[in-house]
């Protein structure tokens, strides 16, 4: 389960404001602010957040799964060459 934190520091991350995010997701300004202050938020809303956030770069990291002992956390993907193509950069002449 995400923690309000975890979606408003991923927000942040990509330097994305609420308006920002509002417009990307549909979700109402009054939705977002709700669940980036709260761990009981609307799972419809914060399933929105982490997907529209995800494909923007960002990756939700569960308490320990970085490090043992540690809370939940942020990262922002990196992209190498062994990722592959990105779907943005797909096309007919490479999407084999």
């Amino acid at each position: 389960m995400l923690t309000g934190q975890q979606l408003r520091a991923g927000r942040a991350m990509i330097g994305l404001s609420v308006d920002d995010l509002a417009e990307v997701t549909g979700l109402s300004i009054h939705d977002i602010t709700t669940a980036e202050s709260s761990n009981s938020s609307d799972q419809t809303v914060a399933e929105r957040l982490r997907l529209a956030l995800e494909h923007k770069g960002i990756l939700f990291l569960s308490a320990g799964e970085d490090n043992p002992g540690a809370g939940p956390g942020v990262r922002l993907r990196t992209y190498g060459a062994d990722d592959g193509i990105r779907p943005q950069e797909l096309n007919s002449t490479n999407d084999g």
